[in-house]
């Protein structure tokens, strides 16, 4: 692997696993706002919400931390990209809403799948 592509893959890498861990903070350490996002998957009728929340939460906030480091960097992405297949397929796509508004879950989706497929790049955990 040269240079550029172990650098392109680390800066995925960072975007991807910053990006996933900020979103879930709030739920992290707020059990108000685990409460909320459990209500929110109620209203698209998934299975025992507070279970779902709580499980999203930990894929999202582990599978982050696991590529943001990059240990573990397929099987953590792989997961991640399957956590996204479940929300814009029972919210997003039931929500009708537009590419526009899908985009970041879209954007979380491919490049959790590119780094499934790739792995973490030279400048990983997994490589030291």
């Amino acid at each position: 692997m040269n240079d550029k592509t172990a650098i392109g893959l680390l800066l995925l890498r960072l975007f991807l696993g910053i990006r996933i861990i900020y979103g879930v903070m709030d739920n992290l350490f707020s059990w108000e706002h685990m409460q909320e996002f459990a209500g929110f998957l109620a209203s698209f009728h998934f299975p025992v919400p507070i279970v779902s929340a709580v499980t999203s939460v930990l894929i999202q906030s582990i599978c982050g931390l696991l590529i943001l480091i990059g240990w573990q960097t397929r099987w953590a992405a792989g997961l991640l990209a399957v956590n996204f297949i479940v929300a814009l397929t029972m919210v997003h796509f039931r929500n009708g809403d537009t590419i526009e508004a899908m985009t970041p879950p879209l954007a979380i989706l491919f490049i959790s799948a590119a780094l499934a497929f790739t792995g973490p790049g030279r400048y990983a955990v997994d490589k030291m």
